[in-house]
């Protein structure tokens, strides 16, 4: 708890501030069950197996298992929905998306040599996860308000009101060396969410809840992107018992959110400038959120496939992290907002709104080092007919890295002034964003078991299942206050089990070959529209539980030679 403390009070004012979050770094670092429709089919349970495409970039030793070459292309239908429940108050959406899975090529070279048969080499191109989800939710009978989480921040940092307010001499959104003004709080006072109380010089802020306060909110989330592998793979046969494979891969992304959350509140305590006092009244508004990451990076993958005799075979991967560069593009939000008092310089009432930074958009860019990963397998091979499967997959997401950043724009309009935040805790951004990456994250273990049966010479039928645990761990679902999110966003989603059904059907004639599969993907996270109040702990953050459900029915066609 006191490790907690600590790293919760260092971004006690994450809105706003921060580059670097580990909800960011968790999400270039995981990867969906995609690939061929054989290897998607069996659960993705193919480490021990190779000769199939999405082998390369699991196991490279796979790539040794070739006898001959081969030329292949995956399509996928991925149809989503999403629910979102928020104590009995249910919504959903879906959406559906067309992909190309993988795309490749392996030749064969024949040495014709007892000891080494074959070296073979080979390009692919694998989608390696996508981010595309929808969702919404209502959150009747509000606890707190995302305003007294601004002012929260406000306090944090002990902020007055000329910090915050514009003047014709000074902009809040690049107040100079030496002093840092969360765009939150500047967003939040231009909108009249937040308000200072007592001394202007030592002001106590405060949100639109307080007591007698009711009312409703909701949100809306779109996601979309992805990150795509380019893999270039060698790999040989050693006297057909031992495979062995290395994969270069160049990676590339791109990942987009776009966030809503509005309340709608009565008794709210909002400021109202016609008589400088706050007042209770009916408030109306939401907040909008845009924020992109881009950008691209390599890693090493050595595999090993071992055949100690024919029924049984045996294999062992290493995947170093991915070194990824990444630009994120923060862009201008919104609070659009609706009070009964007259707001704007002609005299109308009614809808009104603020913007950050003038509109002007701004960018970093950063490194990250996703986890290494290790995947060891086993197969079974019975006779000619039946094939069984098992894989174990360790991601150690706890050793996710932030790099220092190679460009800010901060000075630019998103002021980041290191020294006059983090001069008391002897710690720079990146390092206090990895120690916070420890405390949410944990490393996991996956399981894939797959198994295959040929019906006729030429037909073959598949099944398999695949089981990933969170990667949260319960000291941070525990202790909810200050989850650090990139730029203004205040909403952030943490991840719970992921399950896969798979099953499939695969037909070859002459060299060329058919395969088919369905794909079922159950995964539950819990989304959170902003954390506790930085100053409260023990504060309610209002979850919604969110349940995706996706069905997918791909198809490989290929021809090998």
């Amino acid at each position: 708890m006191l490790k907690w403390a600590m790293l919760t009070g260092m971004f006690g004012v994450t809105s706003g501030m921060f580059a670097q979050s580990p909800i960011d770094a968790y999400t270039m670092s995981q990867n969906d069950l995609i690939g061929t429709a054989r290897f998607m089919s069996m659960g993705g349970a193919f480490g021990a197996l190779g000769a199939d495409l999405s082998t390369l970039s699991q196991n490279p030793a796979g790539i040794g298992v070739y006898r001959s070459s081969d030329v292949g292309f995956t399509l996928n239908l991925d149809c989503q929905s999403a629910s979102a429940d928020y104590r009995g108050s249910r919504a959903s959406q879906n959406q559906t998306k067309f992909l190309l899975n993988n795309i490749g090529a392996v030749g064969t070279w024949r040495l014709n040599l007892k000891a080494m048969p074959n070296i073979n080499f080979g390009f692919t191109y694998n989608k390696r996860a996508t981010f595309n989800r929808r969702y919404r939710g209502d959150v009747a009978n509000l606890k707190t308000s995302l305003s007294n989480y601004i002012a929260g921040i406000a306090n944090s940092y002990d902020l007055t009101e000329a910090d915050v307010r514009s003047t014709n001499n000074y902009n809040p959104y690049n107040p100079g060396q030496n002093r840092f003004v969360p765009w939150s709080a500047i967003l939040g006072y231009d909108s009249y969410l937040i308000n200072p109380e007592g001394n202007p010089e030592v002001p106590n802020w405060q949100g639109q809840f307080g007591n007698g306060t009711s009312g409703s909110g909701y949100f809306s989330v779109a996601e979309s992107g992805g990150i795509d592998e380019y893999n270039i793979v060698l790999g040989g046969n050693i006297a057909n018992k031992v495979y062995w494979g290395m994969n270069f891969g160049i990676v590339s992304f791109n990942y987009n959110i776009s966030s809503v959350w509005g309340e709608s509140m009565r008794n709210a305590y909002v400021y109202d400038p016609n008589v400088r006092a706050v007042n209770q009244m009916d408030a109306n508004w939401y907040m909008s959120n845009l924020y992109n990451m881009n950008g691209n990076g390599f890693n090493y993958q050595l595999g090993v496939i071992v055949k100690p005799i024919q029924e049984l075979r045996l294999g062992l991967a290493f995947h170093t992290p991915t070194w990824f560069n990444i630009t994120e593009n923060y862009y201008a939000d919104e609070v659009n907002y609706n009070y009964p008092f007259k707001q704007i310089p002609d005299g109308a009432s009614g809808r009104d709104y603020a913007v950050t930074n003038n509109g002007d958009p701004t960018y970093s860019i950063t490194r990250l080092a996703s986890p290494w990963k290790v995947i060891a397998s086993v197969a079974g091979v019975i006779g000619s007919k039946a094939i069984i499967s098992f894989d174990y997959e360790w991601n150690g997401y706890k050793g996710m890295r932030f790099s220092e950043p190679t460009y800010t724009g901060w000075d630019n309009g998103w002021d980041y002034d290191w020294d006059f935040s983090y001069n008391a805790y002897t710690m720079t951004p990146e390092q206090a964003a990895n120690q916070m990456i420890k405390t949410i994250y944990k490393n996991t273990n996956t399981i894939r078991v797959g198994a295959e049966y040929r019906v006729l010479d030429n037909l073959s039928v598949r099944a398999g299942y695949s089981y990933s645990p969170s990667p949260v761990t319960a000291e941070a679902k525990e202790n909810l206050a200050n989850i650090p999110t990139a730029g203004t966003l205040a909403n952030f989603r943490l991840d719970n089990d992921t399950q896969y059904v798979t099953c499939g059907v695969g037909f070859n004639i002459k060299g060329f070959y058919a395969d088919a599969a369905y794909v079922w993907k159950h995964m539950t996270s819990t989304y959170y529209p902003f954390s506790a109040d930085p100053a409260d702990v023990a504060g309610t953050s209002m979850p919604s539980n969110l349940t995706f459900n996706n069905s997918q029915v791909v198809l490989t066609l290929g021809y090998r030679f």
